[in-house]
This record gives structure tokens, C-alpha cells and sequence, in this order.
């Protein structure tokens, strides 16, 4: 990876962690958040249920 992707990669980072403590509805962001890198992961052809983290 490039070193601007990973610095662009780290500043979109920075930013959604800002989202989610600004946030009125945290779990709502936080949900939102996670919709939009699956969608990417899977354009990628990675299976996100792989990721899945159990409570």
C-alpha cells in the first residue's frame, strides 16, 4: 500500500471515530459505519461473516 493511501486510509479513520462521539444516536452511526466498509469489503470479494466478531 501505498504511503497517501495509507495516510488517506488513517485520516477517513480519524474522521468516523469523530462521527461516532458526536453522534445523538451512537449505535446508529456506529451501524451505519459498518454497513458502508462491508459493502466496500465485498466489492472486494472478502466475506465479511468471516469477520464477525461474537458476543
Amino acid at each position: 500500500m501505498a504511503e497517501k493511501e495509507m495516510i488517506n486510509n488513517l485520516i477517513d479513520v480519524y474522521i468516523n471515530l469523530q462521527r461516532i462521539d458526536i453522534a445523538d444516536d451512537t449505535k446508529k452511526e456506529i451501524d451505519n459505519q459498518i454497513r458502508a466498509v462491508k459493502a466496500k469489503l465485498e466489492s472486494f470479494g472478502i466475506i465479511t461473516s468471516d469477520l464477525t466478531i461474537n458476543k
